[in-house]
């Protein structure tokens, strides 16, 4: 059985806030962002474009890797981000498409 576990980076519109988080469901975890299903920081700050993920299949290296992000400083975390997605793409438009169909 294969298990499916993400590190993700979420910023607002402005790319002045970022979040970092891990999930086992990214399509299900974004969905809650951006519908702002759960109060908090996210909601909050309206942090919603994914704009950077990792996929692991054990779980503890995620939570390990979140944790190693989380301590970066904000220019090492824009560095990684922009190493993959240097325009700040919101990168779950194109992997699930169903969140943005009307």
């Amino acid at each position: 059985m294969s298990y499916n576990y993400y590190v993700y980076i979420l910023t607002n519109n402005s790319n002045r806030v970022m979040y970092i988080g891990v999930t086992n469901d990214l399509h299900r975890r974004i969905f809650e962002h951006k519908n702002g299903i759960h109060d908090g920081f996210t909601k909050k700050y309206n942090v919603n474009k994914l704009v950077y993920y990792e996929h692991y299949t054990n779980i503890w290296f995620a939570i390990r890797r979140e944790k190693v992000l989380k301590g970066w400083k904000r220019e090492r975390k824009n560095s990684l981000v922009e190493s993959e997605n240097p325009s700040w793409k919101d990168l779950s438009e194109v992997l699930f498409p169903s969140l943005f169909k009307k």
